[in-house]
């Protein structure tokens, strides 16, 4: 017979860490693989599925992230304003000029639970176009990404 349970981590116990993750030079989707992981908390040994466990995420240089191949032309982005013919579409190439950081948001947000709980965790993440960022009062750590 077995004692030992497994730990469960509690809302109330989770401690946040701010990370910043610099997007110059790197690809979309290992970014946004990454980012994902930090903010829904898979990093911690004390991740739980049903809790948010994760970390806020601040992206910044979002202007100056790359895409393979011909993404730049060849992916499109989709909206609709719910009206008849009310489909919108945009090449990536244009949303890295026009919104950089909504491209981010929209590659992050994607790997994120489509729940309630992937809701809020979606408040964790912070995207800004340029070198600066507003949240030098909580201290952020540099996180450099693998590989």
């Amino acid at each position: 017979m077995r004692t030992s349970t497994t730990y469960m981590a509690k809302a109330n116990e989770v401690e946040r860490k701010w990370y910043i993750i610099d997007a110059e030079g790197k690809t979309l989707g290992r970014l946004a693989s990454e980012a994902a992981s930090i903010i829904r908390g898979k990093h911690k040994p004390e991740f739980t599925p049903h809790v948010d466990t994760g970390d806020f995420v601040i992206v910044i240089n979002a202007s100056k992230i790359e895409l393979t191949g011909k993404k730049l032309t060849d992916k499109m982005y989709y909206r609709h304003s719910m009206h008849p013919g009310g489909l919108k579409v945009t090449p990536a190439g244009e949303m890295l000029k026009k919104n950089p950081e909504r491209m981010i948001e929209l590659a992050i947000h994607g790997m994120l639970p489509k729940t309630r709980l992937g809701n809020s965790m979606k408040m964790k993440l912070k995207v800004y176009a340029g070198s600066e960022h507003p949240h030098a009062a909580q201290k952020p750590e540099v996180y450099e990404l693998r590989g």
